[in-house]
């Protein structure tokens, strides 16, 4: 492919074949699950989503190795990815033209957080934004109407504008 529109109209094609199989009832709820260990000397996390593995690491402050990105760094990470790739999908439905996309992500973490005098500063990330550059011929208009589409059907942005219940249990045992 040489260009992002043809890739556009591959986008289509496949976004088409999907709307018909979900009125035909051939998809259904879909669970992801993804893993990660840490590993012997180093503390580096790898990380295992399907057949990948993605390494996460901490800065030397941490005592990390800085071999990967931190665990805040790859949720801005999907963030991004996750815009872009909302961005192809409605492009291509709405038939909105791109020659270029770019998705940057930034938040503030305050490494003070929970420490002595610092207890109420939050742990997460903090002031999440997003610019996403597009160019593409369309009128401002229609990509506005993009934009709305986006922010209403991105699932990594709707998860952080609007939180979710995570439940969690820890297996403890002996050596």
């Amino acid at each position: 492919m040489a260009t992002l529109n043809e890739y556009l109209r591959q986008k289509h094609e496949a976004l088409l074949d999907w709307r018909a199989r979900v009125r035909k009832g051939d998809l259904s709820a879909v669970t992801f699950e993804a893993s990660a260990s840490a590993e012997g000397r180093s503390g580096v996390r790898r990380i295992r989503i399907r057949d990948f593995q993605v390494i996460s690491d901490s800065p030397p402050e941490f005592a990390g190795y800085n071999l990967g990105p931190s665990s805040p760094e790859l949720l801005l990470g999907a963030l991004a990815s996750c815009l872009t790739h909302t961005f192809l999908i409605h492009a291509s439905d709405q038939g909105v033209p791109l020659e270029s996309l770019h998705a940057e992500v930034s938040a503030t973490i305050d490494p003070r957080a929970g420490a002595e005098g610092y207890q109420d500063v939050p742990v997460y990330p903090q002031d999440i934004k997003y610019l996403v550059t597009l160019v593409s011929p369309a009128s401002t208009a229609d990509v506005a109407r993009l934009r709305a589409t986006v922010e209403k059907l991105c699932p990594i942005l709707n998860l952080l504008k609007r939180g979710n219940e995570v439940r969690g249990q820890l297996d403890h045992q002996q050596p």
